[in-house]
Parts: structure tokens; C-alpha cells; sequence
């Protein structure tokens, strides 16, 4: 993988201030676009939609930054659009999907929202939760307490419509992410494409659409990215994002981003905690996904469960405290009830490295190909396309 021109190399590690704009940023300026009281504009996209009155925002997820260059021979209007109305952001971290999926939806650090990791242990109980599976307890308006920002747009009187995969209607992720939408359910790029063109024409007032679409990310993680499905992918993409240009009213504006990229991690790089005894003395829970673990330890076990792990890993991770992880800024401002959902240890994986759990997770998560979730430039930075009608 190469880095786009001018870009960060891929496998470098980025410091929260790197970057002028976050994937957090996209719906409060859009809400600023539509003249939403109180709404700032962090990206700027204001004065260059002047005059739109309908909003459709695209999150394609797996659709890194770095991944738009590998993309480009099958998707030309994807690529034609990042090299003329298109700029990096970064999505956040952990870099992975329910973590950015509420950062946007709400237009805050995931401190604040709570959706920490892929992954996380329930305080106060062993339970791990997993954001992707999430239905019932928790309840996502007590996990997630922030209003989101589809909430403020529907009580300023915007049409606000989420489109995603119909078994997504309803789950936790969902009202953590988008409540204060109306739901479409919609599968596959025409339906996609449709549904979110139908929703954007609709009434007369201003309008907000989100939507979705899945299947680059899956094909990267079970085939890898650019194998041969990824390719087709990247092609059906592609077909969406034109459908959805061609589409647009002439007082509409699209704009497309995504949850974070993915990098191909080799058989060689990967360690197993469920194999290595050493790897499970004093940790009792464990949490968050192979590129960023959270581990929750026995008490009083912290400072061993770090010299361990950073003597077995060595310079394949980065293992430190919480403390020392929220230290950084990644997370934003972290509220009290929110801590307790970091591993007492959290490690970061560097390079192509990774940490699998081959018995306590589903059994394909030790299997896929391609993984996202640590703090490099390949993982950490997505793509605004700005489009007008």
C-alpha cells in the first residue's frame, strides 16, 4: 500500500492532532448547511454550499483514505472525485465501525458517547459487549447519552431519513448512532441508491439523508483488500456514488466519507492470547478487537499484565494504562461513567500486527484477512468527497 500523494506513509502512527478536520465534523456542518440554529461549521462547507436545502451523507464503510488509490481502476468516478472535490479526515480512535458510526452521528469524541471499542466490557459485570450485535441491555439512550445530531436537525423541522440494511432497523448501534431518523431499510447498491434518492427528493423543506452501505469492508476483512471481491466491491461502490451524483436535485449536495480503512495482516504477525498462557496471567476480561485490546485485569495485577505483555509483543504493540491512553486525547474528554469501558491495560498494535483471540471470539474473527482499529495513517484517515447538484 502507498500513501496518497502527499500523504502520511500508511503504516505511520497519528497523534490526535494530526489532521484539520474529523469524521465527527461531517453532520455538524451539514446541520450548519441547512440552517440549523446553534450549528457550527468545522469543515468549512458553508460558503461552498451556499444555497442547498437537502443533504445526503454517504458513509461507505472499510473506505479508507489510503484504500481510494488501490480502488481507482474499478471505481473512476470515485477516484475523479477524491482527486478534484475530495480531502482526508480522520475518523477517531479506536478506528473502527460502531466507534465512528457514533462519533458522526452525534458530532462528538467518543469520550463523550461512550461507544469505546468494537468491543466492551459492561462495568460492573464479565459480560463483553458487542456493539455490531447490540440489542436490548444496555439501552442505547442511557449507554449513548448524547443527542445526536439527526435529533437536532428533526427538532429545527428537517426531513431526516437514515437508510441502511433492513436488519439494522431498530438495533442498538442504530439509536446509539441515528435515532431522530426515520429508517429505510435498503440492501445492495440499487436499493441503496434509490431509497436514499427518493428520501432526498421528498418535501418541500430542508432535508437530511443517511445512509450506508457495508459490503467494501466485509469484502476486505474475509478476502483482503484489492483481492478479487474486494475489486468488485470497489466497483459496486463506484455505481453507487455516480447513481447518487446523477441523482441529486439541483439544490442538493452529497457528501460521502467513511468508518475507517483496513490493512491486510499476515499469518506471521499475529499472536494468540487464547495460546499463550502468558498472555492470560492476571487478565480476566478481555475486549476491544485484534489491532487495539482492551484488558481488564485481576486487582492489582496492571503493572505485571504490562511488563508481560510488552516483553512478549515487544515492537509489535504499544501496551499501556488507561490512564496513559486517555492521557493522549484520542478520546476526548472522558466522563467518569464512561472509564470503566477502557481496559485497566489497553495495547496498540503497530505495523501489521495483531492480537487474536481464537476461543473467546466468534470463530471467523481469528480468520479474516484484513483488519482496522489502531492508530495509523491507513486505518485513522477517510475521505470527504463534497458534491453538488
Amino acid at each position: 500500500m502507498t500513501a496518497p500523494p502527499g500523504g502520511t506513509p500508511p503504516l505511520a502512527v497519528l497523534g490526535p492532532e494530526h489532521g484539520a478536520g474529523r469524521l465527527a465534523d461531517v453532520l455538524p456542518s451539514a446541520l450548519a448547511v441547512l440552517g440549523v440554529p446553534g450549528s457550527v461549521d468545522p469543515l468549512g462547507l458553508v460558503p461552498a454550499l451556499a444555497g442547498v436545502r437537502r443533504v445526503a451523507v454517504l458513509l461507505v464503510d472499510g473506505l479508507g483514505w489510503y484504500q481510494v488509490p488501490t480502488a481507482a481502476p474499478y471505481a473512476p468516478t470515485l477516484a475523479g472525485l477524491a482527486a478534484t472535490v475530495g480531502r482526508p479526515l480522520i475518523a477517531g480512535f479506536p478506528s473502527t465501525t460502531p466507534t465512528s458510526l457514533v462519533s458522526l452521528g452525534t458530532g462528538v469524541a467518543p469520550g463523550a458517547h461512550g461507544v469505546l471499542a468494537f468491543t466492551v466490557r459492561v462495568p460492573g459485570t464479565d459480560r463483553v459487549l458487542t456493539h455490531t450485535d447490540w440489542a436490548g441491555e444496555p439501552s442505547p439512550l442511557s449507554w449513548q447519552p448524547v443527542t445526536t445530531q439527526l435529533e437536532r436537525a428533526r427538532a429545527a423541522g428537517v426531513t431526516t431519513t437514515v437508510v441502511s440494511r433492513p436488519e439494522f432497523g431498530g438495533s442498538g448501534l442504530t439509536l446509539a448512532a441515528n435515532r431522530g431518523g426515520d429508517f429505510r431499510g435498503a440492501a445492495g447498491v440499487d436499493a441503496v441508491a434509490a431509497t436514499m434518492l427518493a428520501a432526498l427528493a421528498a418535501g418541500d423543506g430542508p432535508t437530511l439523508v443517511s445512509g450506508y452501505h457495508a459490503d467494501l469492508d466485509r469484502h476486505g476483512h474475509v478476502s483482503g483488500v484489492d483481492s478479487a471481491s474486494w475489486r468488485t466491491a470497489a466497483s459496486e461502490v463506484d455505481t453507487l456514488v455516480a447513481r447518487l451524483v446523477d441523482g441529486l436535485p439541483p439544490d442538493a449536495a452529497l457528501l460521502v466519507t467513511a468508518d475507517h480503512g483496513q490493512l491486510d495482516i499476515p499469518a506471521a504477525h499475529r499472536f494468540d492470547l487464547d495460546t499463550d498462557p502468558r498472555l492470560r496471567d492476571g487478565v480476566r476480561v478481555v475486549a476491544g478487537e485484534a489491532r487495539v485490546r482492551y484488558l481488564h485485569v485481576a486487582p492489582g495485577a496492571a503493572d505485571d499484565v504490562v511488563a508481560t505483555w510488552s516483553a512478549v509483543l515487544g515492537d509489535a504493540a504499544r501496551v499501556r494504562t488507561r490512564d496513559e491512553v486517555v492521557a493522549t486525547g484520542w478520546f476526548g474528554p472522558v466522563p467518569e461513567e464512561h472509564l470503566a469501558r477502557i481496559g485497566d491495560v489497553v495495547v496498540i498494535c503497530n505495523d501489521t500486527y495483531a492480537v487474536m483471540a481464537s476461543r473467546t471470539e466468534r470463530p471467523m474473527a481469528s480468520k479474516l484477512v484484513a483488519y482496522h482499529g489502531s492508530d495509523t495513517a491507513a486505518e485513522l484517515t477517510v475521505p470527504l468527497l463534497v458534491v453538488r447538484g
